[in-house]
């Protein structure tokens, strides 16, 4: 009898001590996608282009499809940015994922630019989109925050995954005037608000996305110290700094050296990697171009300490007859300048 409760016990303490079950540890993180060095093009005026019967052609003079014709030259990846209610559905939603089907068909990589607007967002404007005008800020929020996740949910079910998102363009000045304009302080909490709503959203559709904030002049130093800290100040969350740089040909030495520097220190203040997500030098002067984006390239990843992940060359396609945008890559006859064989050099 005594052997019987002594099992019995026994027996009731392996039960107790299997109903204590460990708490699970939670899922870690998912760490942002590591990817080799991007030589990148915004290409997002392609389909409008297409439309309008523009071709493209090999310097050979042998028509190519743009995106295969970019590749071919040793671009890896497409930077595409989107408008939220187009007024021709150039850059609306359904334009950007048709583009973006094409890149990753052809293997390359995907950066998403949003806009929140209608139409062009840059330091100098950053209108609302028309729907969006009579809205409180705190809808505007959840605007910002639907309107991210509507246009990734629509990315991720055409089977494309971004590598890079992009919360607003060069939002040097904020966005969404004038609730966002980050004039002063409340402007900036307010800005980075609007921001974060959208990190979050695109955090929500695609955790392991590099998501970047993007302003202009990566070669003044001032603008970059003063943005990234008061970024710091008001609680901005991001992965990544998004940079514009458009020298001429004259200063595009000076600007490459300040952009060394600044790359280096931003790194050092804020321990945050560098894109730079649009360059451009006027089109007639490609050679010039050409040992510019050579240079960039070889800085970024030797003299930035390899803290510069990538160069975009903004709407290399959009020829200046067709566009009238004078730092374009391609030529009046649909050939690309010398600027675009630094990609593949």
């Amino acid at each position: 009898m005594k052997k019987f409760f002594i099992l019995l016990f026994s027996a009731a303490i392996l039960m107790a001590a299997g109903c204590e079950r460990p708490e699970p540890e939670p899922e870690p993180e998912p760490e942002p996608v590591v990817l080799d060095f991007a030589k990148g093009a915004d290409v997002s005026w392609l389909t409008q282009m297409e439309q309008e019967g523009c071709k493209f052609y090999t310097a050979k003079g042998q028509e190519m499809e743009c995106m295969a014709l970019l590749k071919s030259l040793g671009v890896n990846a497409i930077r595409l940015r989107v408008w939220v209610d187009p007024k021709d559905g150039w850059c609306g939603k359904e334009d950007v994922v048709a583009k973006a089907r094409r890149a990753k068909a052809l293997g390359m990589k995907v950066m998403i630019d949003f806009h929140y607007s209608d139409s062009w967002a840059d330091p100098g404007k950053q209108n609302k989109p028309a729907a969006w005008k009579d809205l409180s800020f705190q809808a505007l929020v959840q605007a910002v925050a639907d309107h991210t996740t509507d246009v990734l949910t629509a990315l991720r079910d055409a089977g494309v995954s971004p590598a890079w998102i992009q919360i607003g363009n060069e939002t040097t000045g904020g966005m969404l005037w004038p609730d966002g304009q980050n004039y002063n302080d409340m402007g900036f909490n307010r800005y980075v608000q609007l921001h974060n709503a959208g990190y979050a959203a695109a955090k929500e559709v695609f955790p392991q996305a590099i998501v970047l904030i993007h302003i202009d002049k990566g070669q003044d130093a001032p603008q970059l110290d003063w943005f990234f800290k008061s970024c710091a100040q008001h609680g901005a969350k991001y992965d990544m700094i998004g940079l514009s740089l458009y020298p001429e040909e004259s200063t595009w030495r000076t600007f490459t050296q300040q952009l060394i520097a600044n790359v280096n220190g931003l790194y050092q203040k804020y321990e945050k990697e560098c894109m730079i997500c649009e360059v451009g030098m006027n089109w007639t002067e490609g050679a010039a171009c050409n040992t510019f984006l050579t240079g960039l390239i070889a800085s970024a990843k030797s003299e930035m300490n390899g803290h510069c992940h990538g160069v975009f060359y903004w709407e290399p396609e959009g020829y200046h007859a067709w566009s009238g945008y004078s730092k374009s890559a391609f030529d009046n006859s649909g050939r690309p300048t010398s600027a675009l064989y630094a990609f593949s050099n």
